[in-house]
């Protein structure tokens, strides 16, 4: 399962040509060893079109992926309080099952800020996740996918992090 912002800016395109081009949110259900079941997008308001644009192109490059909207309307998407609250109460309110679930929330999308908090939110364990962080393809008009990281907090796997927060 995949949770992630609608990225407004690199997700758009309305004409073919938009298959032309990297975005993020159609490319992280294209990579054929990152099976993605769900994605749950959240998305403004201003953006449902963009966002219904997405989910049918999601429909077409991986149609076994059922896509889940949520709209969150941010007044100030780069308010830090603002954010942290409303994705808070998001986690909040999902129903994560981590015993059945592996969850991936992906950074690529969305303000500095939003990611900012996506990451806190992971750490204190709110969410449930690993981190998934998308890179485009060397050339971005390539209708190649990019590749994708994902970052397991959990920071006991990690042996020289382990090893320098026990010398602190």
């Amino acid at each position: 399962v995949v949770i992630g912002v609608l990225g407004s800016t690199l997700d758009q395109g309305r004409k073919p040509e938009r298959w032309a081009r990297w975005r993020p949110t159609v490319s992280v259900c294209q990579h054929p060893a990152l099976k993605i079941d769900r994605l749950h997008l959240i998305h403004g308001t201003p953006h449902t079109g963009l966002a219904e644009r997405v989910i049918e192109d999601i429909g077409e490059v991986a149609p076994h992926t059922r896509v889940v909207p949520h709209v969150i309307d941010f007044k100030d998407p780069w308010d830090l309080e603002e954010v942290y609250a409303g994705l808070h109460d998001f986690a909040r309110a999902f129903a994560f099952e981590p015993e059945r679930e592996d969850y991936l929330l992906n950074i690529t999308t969305g303000t500095h800020v939003v990611q900012i908090c996506w990451f806190l939110l992971a750490e204190a364990h709110v969410v449930p996740a690993q981190i998934l962080q998308l890179t485009p393809p060397k050339r971005w008009k390539d209708r190649a996918p990019g590749t994708y990281g994902i970052i397991d907090l959990d920071l006991s796997r990690y042996d020289k992090i382990a090893t320098r927060f026990r010398a602190d």
